[in-house]
């Protein structure tokens, strides 16, 4: 299969918010009870695109979009500013194809490269699929929520999962990271 794991445009929200709806309405790995429609995607990638995170999507040969990734806040505490969330959507026709790794090797990428010195998961439901892809990229488990969601009828936990990026905590930062 072709992969073209490319930063995200306006043109992307459309097919990023039916993936999104679909792991709102059957998964577990966002709390969301509704699916927020097109505008409010469109306002949450402004917002986190103008913060400078990357925000990428993985398309097919045809353009199709299969899935997508991006990186944004963990707090918003200054002294949490090397530290950066993940979040990786894919399209369920798309799942067990390594979209997801590919976006998230991507996503991994261009935070190091913007000066991210830690990338922190946060599983929703414990979804093993996410568990094991975030394990195949060099994060380690660090912890578990017991109970931390309501969801589809049953409690659901939250895995945290922590990738040092770049120099991690080896070295003392000397500027913030490059939000651009």
């Amino acid at each position: 299969m072709s992969l073209n794991v490319r930063p995200a445009t306006a043109d992307d929200l459309p097919a990023i918010t039916a993936i999104y709806a679909e792991s709102v309405a059957n998964g577990v790995g966002s709390y969301e009870l509704e699916a927020p429609d097109l505008a409010e995607m469109i306002r949450r990638f402004q917002a986190v695109t103008a913060e400078g995170y990357p925000y990428l999507v993985a398309a097919d040969g045809e353009g199709n979009i299969l899935g997508y990734a991006y990186a944004s806040a963990f707090r918003t505490r200054p002294a949490y500013r090397w530290l950066c969330e993940d979040s990786v959507y894919v399209d369920p026709l798309a799942r067990g194809r390594n979209v997801g790794r590919a976006l998230l090797d991507r996503l991994i990428e261009e935070t190091t490269m913007r000066g991210f010195r830690q990338m922190v998961a946060v599983i929703g439901g414990a979804n093993p699929a996410s568990i094991a892809v975030h394990k195949a990229a060099g994060f380690a488990h660090s912890g578990t929520m017991n109970a931390t969601g309501f969801k589809h009828g049953r409690w659901l936990d939250t895995v945290i999962m922590q990738l040092p990026l770049g120099e991690g905590a080896d070295t003392v930062p000397t500027r913030p990271p490059a939000q651009s």
